[in-house]
């Protein structure tokens, strides 16, 4: 018998990152809509969703939200963090240089 891969806390955030996303409905366009919860220690330190097209994306807006509490958090976002530089800078290096694990 394996290890679940995932545990029902993880379950539970992704939901919520999926739930944020949906805020975004009608106001992302032509961008993905997107949620992204931060948890450190079992604990919510951050959310954020993509609000609007160019505008800081969810990643972003929950690292504002948790401040220095981002550092050793673990990120549940509905869509894989960006990598490339567009209107905004990529998501996967702000991850990174908060500290997010």
């Amino acid at each position: 018998m394996t290890a679940a891969l995932f545990t029902t806390a993880d379950h539970q955030y992704m939901a919520e990152a999926i739930q944020l996303a949906r805020r975004g409905l009608y106001t992302t366009h032509p961008n993905p809509r997107v949620g992204c919860v931060l948890v450190k220690a079992g604990e919510v330190v951050g959310r954020g969703w993509h609000q609007t097209a160019g505008a800081g994306h969810a990643e972003v807006n929950a690292l504002r939200q948790a401040g220095a509490a981002a550092r050793g958090a673990t990120a549940y976002v509905s869509l894989e963090p960006c990598s490339h530089h567009g209107k905004t800078p990529p998501c996967a290096e702000a991850l990174i240089a908060a500290g997010v694990t």
